[in-house]
């Protein structure tokens, strides 16, 4: 490869490298994650969440994550007809377009009693609020992610995200002082 498409090449990689840097991930629920003790309306509401962002569900066996197709199957919490249903217990999903998107427990009564979310996705370079520990009370150590796991993978994602963009800059710096 020439000097000027590796310049090209380079260049290319550290604007897709910024752009995934700026991207959010929202462990939801916060400190309790995908629990039935988690008040979700209390925690989205001080949340924004933009394109590029990701959710992060995660949960023990007794749950499983189901995205809803609208308001009415939202409301009236009809699993069965689910556009895609999760049960790893460490679930991502890209917000990759603008628009509400409602995602609920398949436990049978679990989105009854309030497992389910409401995700308004905007578009535009306005920060994301990243997940916050929840203040609502705690359930089992063994069924919830601690504060620090939500920190962690947010920092950790950050830090290696520039580490790269550092990395691609040095290459770029480098194939600029070979052209």
């Amino acid at each position: 490869m020439g000097p000027k498409n590796t310049f090209f090449f380079v260049l290319v990689l550290v604007v897709w490298m910024t752009k995934q840097a700026q991207s959010a991930q929202h462990v939801v629920g916060g400190s309790q994650g995908w629990d039935a003790s988690t008040d979700f309306n209390s925690w989205v509401s001080d949340k924004t969440f933009k394109v590029g962002d990701h959710l992060v569900f995660k949960y023990s066996a007794l749950h499983s994550v189901a995205e809803l197709a609208n308001e009415n199957a939202y409301k009236n919490c009809e699993i069965s007809s689910a556009l895609d249903s999760k049960s790893s217990g460490n679930d991502v999903v890209k917000l990759n377009k603008p628009g509400t998107r409602y995602f609920a427990c398949g436990t049978s009564g679990h989105c009854q009693g309030g497992m389910k979310v409401k995700i308004t996705t905007v578009s535009g370079s306005a920060p994301s609020t990243p997940a916050s520990p929840s203040s609502s009370s705690s359930s089992s150590p063994s069924s919830s992610p601690t504060t620090s796991d939500n920190h962690t993978s947010v920092a950790s994602s950050t830090y290696h995200s520039f580490g790269a963009i550092f990395v691609l800059a040095a290459l770029l710096l480098a194939s600029l002082l070979h052209l």
